[in-house]
């Protein structure tokens, strides 16, 4: 249902609530600003440009999203592949990148895909994000330690060895806030969990390095001062060759953006005991992602750590992620003036907590206890992430859970031969047949039975137990009560089994077939050369068919 849940929620709103969700929203307003910031710098991109998506992003996924309590804004999921289109492509390629992602992620939500994306298997998802964890970590250490880098690499491998020659250059006042930010993060909220500790490691942070004189980089001294307006709205020139060379990415970002929101919404549905519309939520990520960049803003989608404070804060409806983007312009408007006073160590401090949160260490050290197809999934797509490229990592990752699932599915399917002579090995409860009945099976009938998905991936382990079986018998019956599926090379291996009956002079009977089976032999032709006849409901009424082909009476 394509409603937004701000309109469901409306219809039951009291002053209460409105207070809550205005009190909440203030809240978040106060943790997204440092988040916003430092997600834009470690993106390759100014940070008020950080700001404008956690506003415009924020307050769009909000009023128009399928989830109470969803928060929107920029991620770390988004901070590598950003890099790498504005390094490669510039700030117009992502623009581009990010629309495109956006009505890619429309058109998912139209078309119902919503519930398809929570199939993407634990080991892929898990893979990639603890790969970005490590990345966003890696790109933080310059500013963490106040490392005198000119040129610092792009690449992990390359990046590493860097840092092991510049240690010797690092700040002691940059180490120094750096550690007191990391030390104020983990422990105040032990001390309270009513004030954000991120807000207050911000503060406290900039205060001392500010009053205390250091010597350290700030916003302001690598970027200048932070506008306090928004800029003009622009539109970027779409080109074939632009289009061509973004469409990678851009199905990237709408992939991470589709995953990253729904298992978001998810989460914050078992905490509210709430039920969100996934499409709507896709469709409305999507109209934020086409919006955000029109003004200069990044890729975007639903933020947990966000939501949660959202839910725990006493935020039950999207006025509390509306109001969190007002707060946010207000200080934008007001306050942004006073962000390049704001040390890079301080922010970086904050990505560092980020990186650690994302990378899901449990998890990781779970699924590798798992089986080794997951186990493979898991590490390839890990060390792809790290290594080379988040596309490259997700494309990968993706043909291999496909190519082993389909291996799965293929060895779930059997088939089985039965006939007067059964073997030993071959009881009567295999066939769901009594001892009586498969005595009294006709001589000169020989019936095979497919349990299972008959798809591409099963169609060889048919040939292969027709190979290794005497099919030159007047009649064969196919059952087929077990397969609930089947598809184009299924058709055309029982369409090649029934020529291969008609030179051998044979009769072919389908017992059995469920509805799609049904359909699909039907719908392409099968049906018509085998014959209505010869399409039984059951085995007993094939063996009555089988008799009479063979003009035995009863």
């Amino acid at each position: 249902m394509l409603v937004p849940k701000l309109f469901t929620t409306l219809k039951t709103y009291n002053k209460e609530q409105f207070y809550k969700d205005i009190t909440s929203g203030f809240i978040l307003g106060i943790i997204a600003l440092p988040l916003a910031i430092a997600f834009g710098i470690a993106s390759g991109v100014s940070p008020e440009k950080g700001i404008i998506t956690a506003i415009i992003a924020g307050f769009i996924i909000s009023a128009l999203g399928g989830s109470r309590v969803q928060i929107g804004g920029p991620t770390g999921a988004f901070i590598i592949i950003v890099y790498g289109i504005v390094q490669t492509h510039g700030l117009d390629g992502l623009m581009i990148a990010t629309i495109m992602a956006g009505i890619i992620l429309i058109i998912m939500g139209l078309v119902k895909l919503g519930t398809l994306i929570k199939f993407i298997p634990l080991p892929l998802i898990t893979g990639f994000t603890s790969g970005i964890a490590i990345i966003i970590f890696t790109t933080q250490i310059k500013d963490l330690l106040g490392l005198k880098i000119e040129n610092l690499p792009a690449e992990f491998l390359e990046k590493i060895p860097v840092y092991f020659e510049n240690l010797n250059s690092f700040n002691p006042q940059t180490v120094l806030i750096s550690v007191l930010t990391l030390a104020i993060i983990i422990f105040f909220p032990l001390i309270t969990k009513k004030i954000p500790s991120i807000f207050i490691a911000l503060i406290a942070g900039t205060l001392i390095s500010y009053f205390a004189g250091f010597n350290i980089e700030t916003i302001g001294s690598r970027f200048g001062e932070i506008p306090g307006s928004f800029p003009p709205l622009s539109f970027p020139e779409f080109t074939y060759t632009k289009i061509y060379a973004l469409i990678g990415p851009a199905f990237t970002i709408a992939l991470l953006a589709a995953i990253e929101s729904l298992l978001c919404a998810v989460v914050s549905d078992g905490m509210i005991g709430g039920r969100h519309r996934s499409n709507m939520e896709l469709v409305a990520n999507g109209i934020a992602n086409i919006v955000t960049p029109l003004f200069g803003g990044i890729p975007a989608t639903g933020a947990l750590a966000r939501t949660v404070t959202n839910i725990r804060s006493g935020g039950k409806t999207p006025v509390a992620g509306m109001t969190h983007a007002v707060v946010l312009l207000l200080i934008m408007f007001f306050f942004g003036q006073y962000a390049g006073i704001i040390p890079l160590c301080v922010l970086a401090s904050i990505l560092v907590i980020v990186s650690y949160n994302m990378f899901e260490w449990r998890e990781f050290k779970t699924q590798l206890k798992m089986p080794k197809s997951d186990v493979a999934v898991l590490l390839t797509t890990f060390f792809l992430t790290v290594i080379f490229d988040l596309t490259i990592a997700i494309e990968i990752g993706m043909v291999m859970t496909a190519f082993l699932f389909m291996n799965r599915m293929a060895k779930v399917a059997n088939i089985g031969i039965i006939n007067r002579e059964f073997d030993e090995n071959y009881s009567a409860a295999d066939s769901g047949m009594s001892e009586k009945d498969l005595k009294n099976i006709p001589k000169g009938v020989i019936i095979y039975e497919i349990n299972g998905p008959f798809f591409f991936g099963a169609a060889s382990k048919f040939k292969e137990a027709l190979r290794t079986a005497e099919t030159r018998s007047k009649v064969l019956i196919l059952i087929l009560k077990n397969v609930p599926a089947i598809d184009s090379t299924g058709i055309a291996t029982i369409e090649d089994f029934y020529n291969d009956c008609r030179k051998n002079n044979s009769a072919l009977i389908l017992s059995g077939i469920h509805a799609q089976p049904l359909f699909a032999v039907e719908k392409s032709g099968l049906m018509k050369k085998i014959g209505d006849e010869n399409i039984r409901g059951n085995l007993e009424d094939s063996i009555i068919r089988a008799k009479e082909i063979l003009k035995i009476k009863d």
